[in-house]
């Protein structure tokens, strides 16, 4: 019991005595470690009879909970007193002058869905958005691509399983949007979003934006669909510009469409942007196809519609001038900074 006492005494001493954290923690070690004093107590119980043993422990027991109990308490004082040195001398004067913040702005993506958006909108179309992760179905059958057809291989897909895909273009939303308007009443929808196809280069990326325009209404006609493009492009690159329809392939259109717009740089004359042609290719268009009506719930013969697509990337680069598409995803602030505008 004398041992017991001595120890006690020993550790309340030392511990009133320490001036930091670290002197507490070495105490702390040397009493109550694996191989401490007050451990080492217990170990003693061995040696002595039955009668003994409870009560030498419950001496053993209250003596580790003293010295504990004061141990603690010195280790919360020493860290207010650390807490109350930080808060005065870290403290902020709130009246200083803050630190100037250097104005971001708007990504030319951003500024050119949301220039397209505004445009649509006023024109009477919804904005609609889709899962970027897709199934097999959305994403091609029920855009007039089963399984096995050739147009497939025009895209290479980045395939989760073998129902699921990251979306190859934002065709899939107007599938999903045709099959969600169950009271067919007239539709008239943009789908901007994010698009995924192993392509990776200099006017290319594995990531990138598409805007797809859908219109289904009865008595729609190739005449809509040129009047609408010309609207959206003369607005997007300049009054001058100029539309150039070429028959093309999509499955999903009938007749299709490529279109190419006057180049704005050289205004149609032929430069090196153009390649000497005078014109861009721009976007893909076209009728929409009596199997992806019916196959969405139309009428072919009630209904018809039309549809097109364009790479926002693209379109960004033409407007700003943007000479390489990884640019836009580098998050350079020397790039993003030459965008900033006084009137957003």
């Amino acid at each position: 019991m004398d041992k017991v006492e001595e120890v006690k005494q020993n550790a309340l001493q030392e511990i009133e005595q320490a001036n930091d954290v670290a002197t507490l923690e070495a105490i702390k070690v040397k009493y109550f470690g694996k191989k401490g004093e007050l451990t080492a107590l217990l170990k003693m119980m061995g040696t002595l009879s039955a009668e003994e043993k409870p009560k030498f422990g419950a001496i053993v027991n209250s003596a580790k909970e003293e010295v504990s109990e004061v141990l603690n308490k010195k280790m919360d004082a020493f860290a207010k007193a650390e807490m109350d040195k930080k808060l005065q001398t870290e403290k902020i004067d709130v009246t200083l002058p803050g630190s100037k913040i250097i104005r971001g702005s708007k990504h030319p993506l951003t500024r050119v869905i949301e220039e397209i958006e505004d445009l649509f909108v006023s024109m009477g179309y919804d904005v609609v958005a889709g899962p970027e992760l897709e199934t097999d179905e959305y994403c091609f059958e029920r855009l007039n691509l089963p399984k096995g057809h050739p147009a497939r291989d025009m895209q290479d897909s980045f395939y989760i399983t073998p129902e699921y895909l990251l979306r190859t273009q934002t065709s899939a939303v107007q599938a999903r949007a045709m099959m969600a308007n169950t009271e067919k009443t007239p539709l008239r929808i943009i789908v901007p979003g994010k698009t995924y196809r192993r392509e990776d280069d200099a006017t290319h990326s594995h990531q990138f934006n598409q805007v797809e325009g859908l219109v289904v209404d009865k008595n729609i006609s190739f005449a809509d669909l040129k009047g609408t493009l010309e609207i959206f492009m003369k607005h997007m690159l300049g009054e001058d510009t100029k539309l150039r329809f070429r028959p093309s392939y999509f499955p999903f259109t009938e007749p299709s469409y490529e279109v190419d717009v006057s180049c704005f740089k050289c205004g149609g004359k032929g430069c090196n942007l153009c390649k000497h042609t005078g014109w861009i290719e721009l976007l893909g268009a076209g009728i929409v196809h009596p199997n992806v009506l019916s196959m969405n719930g139309y009428d072919p013969n009630e209904y018809s519609g039309f549809a097109f697509g364009t790479g926002l990337d693209r379109l960004a680069m033409f407007k700003y001038g943007i000479t390489d598409i990884r640019l836009l995803y580098e998050n350079d602030v020397r790039f993003l900074k030459q965008f900033d505008r006084k009137d957003d």
